[in-house]
């Protein structure tokens, strides 16, 4: 687009990607974020050394803060995403679901004002009854929510809550909804412009999530009719003229009794999915975000956009899933990334990479289109098996193992379906001594005449082309046993 970029990095990301991409890039503070990716003044310190006209806060950290959109407009920078007051209608789950409630929106059943007490829990709980969840009003990605199946729990439940929100998101106001299952997370795309025009772009299914955590999001929904998808887009263009919402934002859904529909929140801010939207309806999420926050209409309207194919994302995360998905650090010794036909990959990774606790352990992003479902997970699971990072667990077995799940191909699958169906445990984890020993044996021979081979030599083995049969399988000219890797 011809627009100058300026990165932001802590002292572990001196060497990310997106550092070495940018024009300019400058320092803002140790690991932690708390003393970095979370300092207003630090941020806004760097756009005004650099001369940075914008600023976009991305998908996660201050992304849905509002004092921090405001503190940009205030010191004269445009902030790329909703106004102040759009994100403190939205950004609030709880201001949200008062708004959202005004305007006729179906809603889930539970508390529009926030909850203080197990007291004040029990007494809603009476009201619409367990199960139900205690969630952080100001919450996002999983965090601060708990859920509670008797009176006895609500106790801990709440204290629990409160304590990790107020750790994640500074604020520690809590709500009540009842849990429904089985359901779907089906989330609605929008963009609205400063003329407001809104266009709604389709859904995304999101429902193979562990822990409240997305791990596979994919575009169009298995589920989604006509008359559905017209119900839910008209709904989040609703939801947008409520709060007078411009830039980009999501409307979150939970749909069950396989036609209905609830507003569970709004991401007020670009969504890490967001590149299975990008691919089966043909847009640039990014490039709009810049248009609109420049003040510039939309370059497109829905009579304009029209569906094409589908998209499937996996996310790559440090995690063991042989290991209950037990976060994994180390250093990444070597990252080769998948490519071919219909695939995208969003990474933050490369070679020499420090991968440690201090941040979300989502690593990359890989993304297949195809003609249809089915060939956008067929190369999906392509590319799953080309992608290769050596240093560290992740958890690609996970979604190679969900990818050819029968339910998964059905399209059969809910919220809970990941904890209640997919256990990999240490026994599961393949066998590559074959492959190991194969490997070494290649690498003696390619480095014949290195220390490695002088040792074979020592002990009375001959060295070169010898040493690799021997050394391979002891058998000259047969390799027994070889399988593909």
């Amino acid at each position: 687009m011809g627009v100058e970029s300026v990165a932001i990095y802590s002292e572990v990301d001196q060497a990310a990607p997106h550092v070495r991409y940018a024009d300019e890039a400058y320092a803002i503070g140790p690991a932690g974020a708390n003393e970095s990716y979370l300092v207003m003044e630090k941020i806004l310190d760097a756009a005004r050394r650099s001369g940075a006209e914008a600023v976009h806060p991305g998908y996660g950290f201050l992304s849905e803060n509002a004092e921090f959109a405001r503190a940009c407009t205030d010191a004269g920078f445009v902030f790329i995403g909703p106004p102040p007051e759009a994100m403190e209608k939205m950004g609030s789950k709880l201001n949200a679901r008062r708004t959202l409630q005004a305007a006729g929106v179906p809603l889930i059943p539970g508390t529009v004002e926030p909850v203080h007490n197990p007291a004040e829990a029990e007494q809603v709980a009476q009201e619409i009854g367990y199960p139900l969840l205690i969630k952080a009003s100001a919450g996002g990605g999983g965090k601060g929510i708990r859920e509670v199946n008797s009176a006895e729990e609500l106790p801990r439940a709440i204290a629990n809550a409160q304590q990790e929100s107020q750790a994640a998101f500074g604020d520690d106001a809590i709500y009540i909804e009842k849990l429904l299952r089985p359901v779907r997370h089906i989330e609605i795309q929008i963009i609205a412009d400063q003329q407001g025009n809104v266009v709604t772009i389709g859904e995304r299914e999101c429902s193979i999530q562990r822990r409240r955590q997305k791990l596979i999001e994919e575009a169009p929904s298995p589920v989604m009719t006509p008359e559905l998808r017209a119900r839910m887009r008209e709904a989040a263009r609703n939801v947008a003229q409520a709060c007078n919402y411009v830039n980009a934002g999501t409307v979150e859904c939970l749909v069950y009794d396989d036609d209905q529909f609830a507003f569970l929140e709004m991401n007020a801010r670009l969504q890490v999915e967001h590149p299975v939207t990008e691919m089966v309806w043909r847009v640039d999420l990014v490039a709009e975000q810049l248009r609109v926050a420049a003040g510039q209409p939309l370059s497109f309207d829905e009579n304009d956009l029209q569906m094409r194919g589908w998209s499937i994302e996996c996310r790559v995360a440090a995690e063991d899933p042989y290991q209950g998905f037990l976060p994994s650090t180390g250093t990444v010794h070597h990252y080769r990334e998948p490519a071919g036909p219909g695939i995208r990959v969003d990474s933050g990774l490369y070679n020499g990479m420090t991968v440690g606790v201090h941040y979300d352990p989502l690593l990359a992003k890989i993304i297949a289109r195809g003609m249809d479902r089915e060939q956008a997970r067929r190369r999906m699971l392509r590319a799953l098996s080309e992608f290769r990072l050596v240093g560290l667990q992740t958890n690609v077995p996970f979604h190679v193992a969900m990818l050819q799940d029968p339910k998964f191909i059905a399209g059969e699958i809910d919220t809970d379906y990941v904890e209640r169906t997919m256990h990999l445990t240490i026994d599961d984890r393949p066998d590559h001594t074959d492959v190991a020993a194969l490997a070494a044996a290649s690498f003696l021979h390619r480095n014949g005449s290195g220390s490695s081979t002088a040792a074979v030599q020592r002990n009375g083995q001959s060295g070169g082309a010898d040493a690799w049969v021997q050394r391979g399988r002891g058998q000259r000219g047969t390799v027994a046993g070889w399988r593909r890797s």
